[in-house]
């Protein structure tokens, strides 16, 4: 009869001393003298390895030398107190089998610290380093926190198009859907591209959001939220940017800008408590990795706060919450503008701020998360509700230590005429939008929403400085592998 596994994360959280049991996993390291031979084995359900011992005399030399670094193994054994520091106990192996073995000379990853840029190479193998697999065990702990945060507060999930024919933002910046053969592309008379031959009879692309499918759903079930992958065709190269990311939006109806801001606030601290709660040992060894890259930045860069120290920041102190009127004058009295430190200099109302604008002010002005909000309409969507001033949107961002705008979301303009008048002001096709237009038309409410990029939070809770290294395949201009 075939050994029941158990995982090894099981294995070091319980007191299985003199139990015998069957683990599966990889092996990171192996050190071996002539009589005895240390494996330590991981199975990627925790951070830690279990040390296990095979003594030579019990195994055949064949099946020792094919236990290398990337091997994968069943060891069935007991398991006793261990006699060497940094672990209480290890599994003496009765038999081990070696289901698969990676060549010493040619697998990549050797038990040594491999630059981020390399691992990005090799993205399909990078999950088996300490450093991928705590990102990948917080991403997923995340995910699930996002449905749990939401379903107990009674909002329904809803999946939104991936294909559409809208552009949300109408930024323009989409990925083309077609069915045409490329080097046969129809045209019409006048020479355009004659859409109607293609699979949807019109143009179509990658979705940017799911808010304005969202918005209809609201109108029914009053509280929804949309969890999907999402793409831009920004040719950006920053390491804050992704093609292909994964977006939480939730909208609401009978909502106005104060109820979508406290919803959003409990949200995040409701994710960051989740992540000290579950993910203890991967934060504490992602703590002191981001301690030791820290150390590698000029004094001016280092964050002030260990990773630990700002996941708490987030939950012990009410986020700020300011007017972007108010925040231009602090920014414009500020010492980095006054004396031209800032990249981007604040001259006047109006200018659209920068990361370092938002990290100022949550890092050294207010010291504590801050929520920003009536922005000028200008550098606004436009669905943004219009304020009565005439000149701002009832828009809101919220600001976070170490990575600036976290969220972005408004109250949606639920009267039709002021939202046809902005649409033709910014060129947005009104009559493709009859459909969006209708829940205007048709028992119309007060809502807000907002988007909370996926990627974006796991690098802050996971402290790393790179967006491509907290999602599993990184899409990027030039970079599409695997």
């Amino acid at each position: 009869m075939k050994e029941k596994r158990t995982k090894i994360k099981e294995v070091l959280s319980s007191d299985l001393i003199g139990q015998k049991l069957m683990v599966m996993g990889w092996v990171r390291t192996k050190r071996e003298s002539k009589s005895v031979a240390f494996i330590a084995l991981n199975d990627g359900s925790t951070i830690h390895n279990l040390q296990v011992v095979a003594n030579a005399e019990s195994f055949e030399e064949s099946t020792l030398k094919k236990i290398t670094t990337g091997a994968s193994l069943g060891v069935f054994g007991e398991i006793v107190p261990s006699q060497g520091a940094g672990q209480a106990f290890e599994l003496q192996a009765e038999s081990i089998e070696v289901y698969g073995e990676a060549d010493p000379d040619k697998y990549p990853l050797q038990p040594k610290r491999h630059s981020l840029e390399f691992l990005r190479e090799i993205a399909h193998l990078r999950p088996r380093t300490n450093t991928f697999s705590a990102i990948m065990r917080v991403r997923h702990s995340l995910a699930f926190a996002i449905h749990q945060f939401f379903n107990e507060k009674g909002f329904s999930y809803i999946n939104t198009p991936i294909i559409t024919s809208s552009d949300a933002e109408g930024a323009g910046e989409t990925f083309h859907v077609t069915n045409f053969d490329l080097d046969q592309v129809p045209k019409t008379e006048d020479g355009q591209v004659d859409y109607k031959q293609d699979f949807f009879e019109k143009e179509a692309n990658l979705t940017v959001s799911g808010q304005l499918e969202g918005e209809l759903a609201a109108m029914a079930l009053s509280e929804i939220y949309t969890f999907g992958p999402t793409f831009r065709a920004e040719n950006s190269n920053t390491t804050r940017h992704l093609a292909e990311f994964w977006m939480i939006e939730p909208e609401m109806a009978f909502y106005d800008l104060q109820d979508n801001m406290n919803l959003a606030e409990e949200m995040l601290k409701y994710l960051v408590q989740y992540a000290l709660d579950h993910c203890a040992d991967d934060l504490q060894f992602l703590d002191k990795r981001a301690a030791d890259e820290e150390k590698n930045k000029p004094q001016n860069e280092r964050n002030e706060l260990s990773l630990i120290e700002r996941l708490r920041f987030v939950l012990e102190n009410e986020f700020e919450r300011v007017s972007y009127t108010e925040a231009i004058e602090i920014l414009k009295r500020s010492k980095p503008n006054q004396k031209k430190k800032f990249q981007y200099l604040i001259e006047e109302w109006g200018a659209d701020l920068q990361s370092e604008h938002e990290r100022y002010l949550v890092e050294k002005h207010f010291k504590k998360p801050v929520i920003l909000y009536n922005y000028p309409k200008d550098i606004k969507a436009f669905y943004m509700r219009q304020n009565d001033d005439g000149k701002t949107v009832g828009a809101m961002d919220i600001l976070f230590p170490g990575i600036g705008e976290i969220i972005g979301g408004s109250q949606r303009e639920e009267r039709l005429d002021n939202l046809i008048t902005r649409m033709k002001e910014m060129d947005i096709p009104v009559e493709e939008m009859q459909w969006y237009l209708d829940t205007r038309r048709y028992g119309a409410v007060p809502h807000s929403g907002y988007g909370l990029g996926f990627e974006r939070m796991i690098l802050f809770v996971t402290g790393m400085g790179n967006i491509r290294d907290v999602i599993p395949f990184p899409r990027t201009p030039g970079n599409c592998e695997f």
